[in-house]
């Protein structure tokens, strides 16, 4: 059983791996995840980016986006929604990050382990002297 306080209100609750928050909390976020899907159900609103729902429905974009890395819309069917890439904060529409930090990243572990077989290399070729009178 891990207890903790709830982010959002501050009151003890039980985590879980499904639930964030309290469960006071988690039916208002229902409610907003309701606003959202019943705005975003009109074919008019599809195209709709996240900033617009937020514009239409009051709902924080945090949450909004909280939303959308859960999974909780089909992104197939909405063409401009996104989140932000963890590491540069580039839209994204899947993942944690962008395609351009991902390269990035594996171009530096490239280079660090480069750098660490060069050392391991190195420390074989390794010539020791020893002084003689």
């Amino acid at each position: 059983m891990d207890l903790q306080n709830c982010p959002k209100c501050d009151s003890l609750y039980v985590k879980n791996k499904f639930r964030d928050v309290c469960e006071k909390c988690w039916k208002e976020e229902e409610a907003a995840y309701d606003t959202v899907a019943k705005f975003m159900r009109k074919r008019e609103n599809r195209a709709a980016t996240v900033l617009q729902v937020v514009e239409a429905t009051g709902v924080p974009e945090d949450l909004i986006l909280k939303f959308i890395r859960a999974g909780r819309f089909q992104l197939t069917q909405f063409p401009n929604f996104g989140y932000p890439c963890d590491k540069c904060g580039s839209v994204i529409r899947e993942g944690r990050i962008c395609a351009a930090c991902a390269s990035s990243l594996r171009a530096d572990l490239k280079t660090v382990e480069y750098e660490e077989q060069r050392k391991k290399e190195m420390g074989k070729r390794a010539t020791f002297f020893t002084h003689q009178d």
